[in-house]
């Protein structure tokens, strides 16, 4: 082929294209000019939707926090952004979580899957997941029988790392670390790793003789024996007695009460009173000793420490149960800012 024919050939082949994308242009126009209006603004809907949906699930997820738990860190009804990608995000809603950037840290604020939580079923878990990121949180379909919200996550802080040994001694924290012997408390800790983050309490130091009392009380009424009065009046003054159809006993919390130091002096009481109990020797020392943490996991607790269910009552949480890390407080206007 000369050089002649070449450039024939190459001036026809621009032709063919510009004719084709010029057709292609006016043809996308004179249907751009057909589209119903509806439609056209349904598929910007979608594209909007498909749009959030994605940056919730792969990179940063509005939260709503509907407790108090994380007071004064973080309050009811505040709002923020939890970054998904720093431990890894999920594939797809609840399936498949990936290794992210690295691993919680000891003092970071993170959202986990509730391990209390009883789903309803993998369809409405998802549905519930894409409604929540859909509408940033404002929509939670996922509630009881009396309406409230069955709260699949939890939004606490990292307190334990993999191979400490923590325990609860009359509402404190302390830690015996990796390689060492003895016990420190959460004070020393937190100089220790340069972590700055504060604690709320809520009982008096004084209450835990009543707590102490009370859980006694509750082994006794466990084991058909009597209680002496000061017993009964600390059992009383935290829970409500009601006397059932069939005589029996049950019991409803009255006030807000350290569980913890309830059970493990009730515990405590019940191994004493009857030793062959495996269920109460067992679950005395757990209290007493405290939880190891499993290199794999981390315990989380909430900042509000009187005031928060936690791993205290479900134990240590897996890693790839934890989500993301909390990143900043976005609402109300006045509580914008980063989260420490």
């Amino acid at each position: 082929m000369n050089s002649k024919e070449w450039n024939q050939n190459l001036q026809h082949s621009t032709e063919r294209f510009l004719t084709w994308r010029k057709r292609r242009k006016w043809k996308k126009k004179e249907k751009q000019k057909r589209k119903n209006p509806i439609q056209d603004c349904a598929e910007a809907i979608v594209s909007a939707v498909f749009i959030v949906l994605l940056i919730n699930q792969y990179f940063l997820q509005a939260y709503q926090i509907p407790s108090q738990s994380m007071v004064n860190t973080l309050l009811i009804g505040d709002r923020l952004f939890v970054n998904k990608l720093v431990y890894g995000p999920e594939l797809l809603p609840g399936i498949m979580k990936v290794d992210g950037f690295r691993k919680p840290r000891r003092g970071e604020v993170v959202i986990f899957e509730n391990p209390s939580y009883i789903p309803k079923g993998p369809v409405m878990d998802i549905l519930q997941r894409v409604i929540y990121m859909m509408t940033l949180s404002l929509v939670d379909i996922d509630r009881d029988e009396f309406g409230r919200p069955r709260h699949q996550f939890l939004i606490k802080r990292a307190v334990g790392a993999g191979g400490d040994r923590l325990r609860i001694v009359k509402g404190e924290v302390e830690f015996m670390l990796p390689g060492e012997q003895n016990w420190m408390t959460e004070a020393e800790v937190k100089q220790r790793f340069s972590l700055e983050y504060d604690i709320r309490r809520e009982f008096d130091p004084r209450e835990y003789d009543r707590f102490r009392l009370a859980g006694e009380g509750l082994a006794l009424l466990d084991a058909g024996l009597g209680i002496p009065a000061a017993t009964e009046r600390a059992v009383k003054h935290y829970y409500l007695l009601n006397k059932g159809e069939d005589g029996g006993v049950s019991w409803t919390q009255k006030a807000l009460v350290d569980n913890v130091s309830i059970e493990k002096a009730r515990y405590r009481t019940g191994y004493a009173l009857e030793p062959y109990r495996q269920i109460a020797r067992s679950s005395w020392r757990l209290l007493e000793n405290g939880w190891y943490i499993p290199p794999d996991r981390i315990f989380p607790m909430g900042d509000n420490r009187d005031d928060s269910r936690d791993a205290r009552y479900f134990g240590p949480v897996r890693l790839k149960k934890v989500l993301g890390r909390a990143l900043f407080k976005y609402w109300p206007l006045g509580r914008v800012g980063s989260i420490r």
